[in-house]
């Protein structure tokens, strides 16, 4: 699997995530924003994307070898991922989840957050005793082969 299809999975997996060429790139959109951009020998030598990044991650990750400062967005605080390094896919992961959070409508961030956290009755705040009992929810697998199933009873 290459590079973009690995990014590609990463990305389709997570609510209302479509896929566009936009400036001659793959480029996943959340209700028509952009969150992350593939970058394939875009203004240099070398391949990698561009993702919306929460504050201060820009500055605290961009280090030459594995993060950038992007061109056109990196003073929006956008995080440049080099792909043609080796690569941790688990990290990328939570790169991808994070743009995706900085990006996506309020009313999209609880539906996605339910996707990937556990919560058990124990994690339910004081009062909520007399309310069904909440079934636990499973975090994706993001490893290169996973197909996104919804289990019955978790479809909204």
């Amino acid at each position: 699997m290459t590079p973009l299809d690995q990014l590609r999975a990463l990305c389709l997996e997570l609510p209302e995530t479509t896929e566009k060429v936009s400036h001659g790139e793959p480029t996943w959109f959340v209700r028509k924003r952009t969150f992350v951009m593939f970058a394939n020998h875009h203004h240099d030598d070398r391949v990698g994307f561009w993702c919306a990044a929460p504050p201060g991650a820009q500055e605290a990750m961009v280090d030459g070898k594995r993060y950038f400062r992007p061109p056109y967005v990196g003073h929006r605080g956008w995080l440049g991922v080099y792909l043609d390094v080796p690569v941790d896919w688990d990290e990328l992961a939570e790169v991808v989840e994070d743009a995706y959070r900085v990006i996506a409508p309020n009313k999209l961030k609880p539906a996605r957050e339910s996707l990937y956290e556990v919560q058990t009755d124990e994690q339910l705040p004081k009062g909520n005793e007399t309310k069904p009992s909440h079934q636990p929810r499973r975090k994706p697998n993001l490893s290169r082969n996973a197909t996104h199933t919804v289990n019955p009873g978790e479809a909204d």
